[in-house]
């Protein structure tokens, strides 16, 4: 008896140590890298898919894992109908399917895009979903209960919603890049309360790439996620706008530093940092890799121009060689890759630029990548999953189908991959 006790508690152990709750966009760390070890390398419809769960509506937001519980929110095609949904982590049991939001009039969204985009968070016993200005929600994980929402936020999206929100402390970011406004908000997340909201403070008047007045709001749009990170001891959030990266204090919204790019709009990714640096592709239209060096309060950096003698803030590199407009980096080690959105994988040195390997893998891309035991997982449009081996030389481990195309990005939880297609969630496990 003494020893099943002990073996289902080692178990257990071993349990807990293996899995890993996904919390947010990009997991973790919010940069796509995974510490699982025995994720599967190839699949099918027929081989390593443990559940598959037809998912209604149509959304290309992630999902996120807490436990037991897989979230993911969904909407209607016309907007109409807002909904977050609780799968069943072992069995793929939709758990709970509620509707949120009505909403009678949705703002026009493109047919690339869905009225579902944003990817929620998550935490013990509370979901964060939102669908941008069209309504914020803060529910109960256990009872499904809605504890506050948030619906009064104006932001005409223009294109549709796409920035994911981050929690950091008692807060909750999320950006809000509209052709009509463009601000952070900061919100308690206890009671859904505004703390601080801060305005874009890039000069909008000449936007184009141009250098013509914008007359579409493309110029101004954006659907970057934020990124939390730490330099010379300055805690800072990072938040991409169009046309500019911002730091902020996290606590007062105050504005830090930014870097200018004027020629590029419509960023739509997440920085990652490493190296006391910060790495981010800057968007459409003559979109390029940016590494910025951080800078000190005040410092106001255009990423076409020469250092300013004297300025902390820095440009080290910048590339427009194989930019992507969509997925986002990964960092690492000393390396940082990238999946264009035409198919093109990539490889530089994270300090200098220098080109490493460069390689057409075929597809289109808007999920981002993610690593995991010396692996980065790339996931198509049209369902194709190619796994390459990390390091400087260019090596293709495997291939794989499956569904109706990758639009989300994938989670990760134990030793299973969590991918949502166009119209199921899957979980892949050996």
């Amino acid at each position: 008896m003494r020893i099943s006790l002990l073996f289902v508690a080692l178990f257990a152990l071993r349990l807990s140590a293996t899995e890993t709750n996904w919390p947010e966009f990009r997991g973790p760390n919010g940069d796509g890298t995974s510490s699982s070890t025995n994720l599967p390398l190839g699949w099918n419809e027929e081989q390593n898919v443990k559940w598959k769960t037809a998912i209604h509506g149509k959304a290309w937001s992630s999902p996120v894992i807490w436990g037991q519980q897989v979230w993911l929110t969904t909407a209607t095609t016309n907007g109409q109908e807002l909904f977050a949904l609780c799968i069943d982590r072992d069995t793929g049991r939709v758990l709970r399917d509620l509707k949120l939001f009505d909403v009678a009039k949705p703002q026009y969204c493109i047919p690339f895009n869905s009225y579902a985009s944003p990817t929620p968070a998550i935490e013990a016993g509370r979901l964060y979903a939102t669908f941008g200005a069209a309504g914020t929600a803060c529910l109960d994980t256990q009872t499904g209960k809605v504890l506050w929402t948030r619906r009064d936020i104006e932001c005409n999206h223009f294109r549709g919603a796409g920035s994911s929100p981050i929690l950091y402390s008692n807060l909750f970011f999320l950006n809000f890049d509209g052709s009509d406004h463009q601000f952070i908000v900061a919100l308690d997340k206890q009671t859904g309360r505004t703390v601080w909201q801060k305005p874009r403070s890039i000069d909008f008047q000449d936007l184009g790439p141009d250098g013509q007045p914008d007359q579409s709001g493309d110029y101004r749009k954006a659907f970057a996620t934020c990124q939390v990170a730490t330099f010379d001891g300055q805690t800072t959030l990072l938040s991409p706008g169009s046309k500019a990266l911002y730091a902020y204090d996290p606590s007062s919204g105050a504005e830090l530093w930014r870097v200018e790019e004027r020629s590029s709009y419509s960023g739509a990714t997440r920085p990652v940092t490493g190296h006391g640096l910060v790495f981010m592709p800057t968007g459409f239209a003559s979109g390029q890799v940016l590494a910025i060096r951080p800078g000190k309060q005040g410092d106001v950096l255009d990423a076409k121009a020469a250092e300013p003698s004297g300025m902390q803030l820095q440009v080290v590199w910048k590339t427009k060689r194989n930019a992507p407009k969509k997925p986002s980096l990964l960092l690492l080690g000393d390396l940082l890759y990238a999946i264009e959105d035409n198919g093109v994988a990539t490889c530089w040195e994270a300090m200098t630029g220098t080109l490493v390997w460069s390689e057409r893998v075929g597809g289109h891309y808007s999920a981002s990548p993610l690593a995991a035991d010396s692996r980065i997982y790339l996931f198509s449009e049209e369902g194709k999953t190619i796994v390459l081996a990390t390091g400087r030389e260019f090596k293709k481990l495997a291939e794989s189908q499956l569904g109706d195309g990758f639009m989300a990005s994938p989670a990760v939880s134990g030793n299973a991959l969590f991918l949502r297609s166009r119209s199921h969630l899957y979980r892949i496990e050996e």
